[in-house]
């Protein structure tokens, strides 16, 4: 009878030693390592896991740093603490302490308007971008409008000078269809681009006329409708109407067509 419980105690011391077995070959569980991007110093190895605690310190240290080196106004009539503000970000004691660069001539650093900046609390990186940008935009276009204002005074004398602004267009026309055929392209841009190099222009253009109809007189002994057409348009004609030449383009006219 006493053999079953001899056998039911072996099983059980069996049973027993398997688990032992079982329990010493499953590996213990590794705990986390510490990412690359986490500072030693807020990491927990015992833990495997982020010190909480060291970070929130970290932070508040950081805050009061910050609120040390940067002082903020506790209202409107701190003027104080905005000073200091100021100054921390980078805007000088005083306006003529700026040290501004300039791009041109024209825009030689202004007291006035360094003292407005500086109230306004603009920095010297500030007051410099101010004059950069003036130079970069505002230059280009005052150049641009006054070319464009001398270019219409210009206009305004010429139309005058040549009997209106419909007269004015059409020689022109003539100049520039004259300068094209006689003149290199320079030569006629540079001249054409003043009230008295139109006007050379057009003396060079009627000084070459006469030596034309002279030779077409020469060779065919009448003047052709082309060259009748631009001795109309001579001022010699409809300007100062000149007895002689008036009298040279009524023959033609006659000559070509007929009484």
């Amino acid at each position: 009878m006493k053999e079953p419980a001899v056998n039911s105690e072996n099983e059980e011391l069996s049973e027993v030693e398997r688990t032992a077995s079982a329990d010493e070959a499953t590996p213990a569980p590794t705990k986390p390592s510490r990412p690359a991007e986490i500072p030693e110093k807020f990491w927990d190895p015992e833990a495997g896991t982020v010190r909480v605690d060291a970070l929130l310190r970290s932070y508040l240290e950081l805050e009061r740093k910050l609120g040390r080196s940067l002082p903020q106004p506790e209202g409107p009539d701190d003027a104080a603490a905005r000073e200091r503000l100021l100054a921390a970000l980078g805007r000088p004691a005083r306006p003529e302490d700026y040290t501004i660069e300039t791009r041109s001539e024209l825009l030689a650093p202004d007291p006035d308007l360094n003292a407005r900046l500086h109230a306004a609390g603009f920095t010297q990186s500030q007051v410099q971008l101010v004059y950069d940008l003036a130079a970069e935009r505002l230059l280009p276009m005052v150049a641009r409008l006054s070319e464009e204002a001398e270019v219409s005074r210009q206009v305004e004398r010429l139309a005058t000078h040549f009997g209106g602004h419909d007269r004015w267009r059409e020689v022109a026309r003539e100049i520039k269809t004259w300068a094209r055929a006689n003149l290199e392209p320079e030569v006629y841009e540079a001249l054409a681009s003043s009230y008295q190099g139109v006007l050379a222009l057009h003396w060079m253009m009627r000084s070459s006329e006469p030596e034309l109809l002279g030779r077409a007189e020469d060779t065919s002994g009448q003047l052709d409708e082309q060259t009748l057409d631009r001795m109309v348009r001579d001022p010699r004609y409809w300007r100062d109407r000149d007895p002689n030449f008036i009298a040279r383009v009524t023959e033609g006219f006659k000559s070509l067509y007929g009484d």
